[in-house]
């Protein structure tokens, strides 16, 4: 059922017979508004259940209160995957500073009804939305809101019209795959994400095209949704698959570590016989034994520069895409 459209100061003003002008001098208490246009915007705004666009307000005056960060997972999941937290950690620490409260708002995918309402609501003068899928429509909800929003993470669909802050995902898991061919692997897999995210694709297409460019076989693919159950699953069927295979790339370090625990159970030496690479360079990867050699995914700068886009939006600056560059961490996994 499709959201119902919020009334804007154009409906207020036209139930009340007023310009819309008066509309807003009227909401916004100007002493100099009649009394009768008064009472009938004021009773137009109750009726029609009108709310002030708190973005539109903090471009004129100049003051943000509040940005919502945005997540539409479920809460244990964003509870779970420490890439969230670290971002969420990044951008409050990014707006200490600031007199800006950070505020959090999650959705199961699906029903993402509750994240809706609420950035149709004016609750907070822009978002930052991280973690988006394929079928998301939180960009229609920005456009119609015309709330100040920035994505982490390239949209899916691509250009949105909503600036965006990301890593090179692409170029990234192509760095583990030569990293890999590089040690003399041959019977390489990989553990892709979500594919209706583009991280998730991306960083196949980037491991898949390197392996081609090699001469090498690319069909050993396996697919999580960045979860380490997944990565568990995935690894478990790569084994069955390819019991010869002595490579895996994962696409997130959470993901890696539960298949290197998969791979470790069976009795298979990390990196004697099968080496593994992930991709974000959490704290995880560290703890691992073997430590884990990764792709980094530098969350603090892109939540830095997340902020920065968003700010400059609602100062009513145009602002391009930002794509980072990566590198790898090596370690002793792989």
């Amino acid at each position: 059922m499709p959201a119902r459209r919020l009334p804007t100061l154009e409906d207020v003003a036209a139930r009340a017979g007023v310009s819309r002008a008066t509309a807003s001098r009227a909401v916004n208490l100007d002493p100099r508004v009649r009394a009768q246009s008064r009472i009938a915007v004021e009773a137009a705004v109750t009726e029609l259940g009108y709310r002030p666009n708190r973005a539109a307000r903090s471009l004129v005056n100049q003051e943000v209160d509040s940005i919502a960060v945005v997540v539409p997972e479920a809460e244990d999941r964003v509870f779970a995957d420490p890439f969230f937290a670290a971002m969420l950690a990044s951008i409050t620490q990014r707006l200490a500073d600031s007199p800006v409260q950070v505020l959090l708002a999650m959705g199961q995918p699906g029903g993402r009804q509750k994240i809706e309402r609420y950035l149709r609501g004016g609750y907070t003068d822009g978002a930052i939305i991280v973690s988006h899928h394929r079928d998301d429509d939180l960009s229609d909800v920005i456009h119609e809101t015309k709330l100040p929003a920035v994505y982490v993470g390239r949209p899916y669909a691509g250009d949105v019209g909503i600036p965006w802050v990301d890593v090179d995902n692409n170029s990234g898991a192509a760095l583990a795959a030569e990293h890999l061919i590089s040690q003399g692997r041959r019977r390489l897999a990989t553990i892709a994400g979500p594919q209706d995210m583009a991280a998730g694709s991306d960083r196949l297409a980037g491991w898949t095209a390197a392996l081609q460019r090699a001469g090498l076989d690319s069909g050993l693919v396996e697919f999580g949704d960045f979860t380490s159950a997944s990565g568990a699953v995935a690894m478990e069927r790569l084994l069955e698959r390819a019991p010869d295979l002595d490579a895996v790339f994962v696409a997130s370090d959470l993901m890696a570590v539960a298949a290197m625990h998969e791979v470790q159970s069976r009795g298979i030496s990390v990196p004697e016989q099968i080496a593994v690479v992930g991709f974000d360079d959490t704290h995880a990867a560290q703890l691992t034994r073997p430590p884990l050699t990764t792709v980094i995914n530098p969350v603090g700068e892109l939540a830095g520069r997340a902020v920065d886009l968003l700010l400059q939006l609602m100062q009513g600056d145009s602002v391009d895409p930002v794509v980072l560059q990566t590198a790898m961490v090596k370690r002793t996994s792989g």
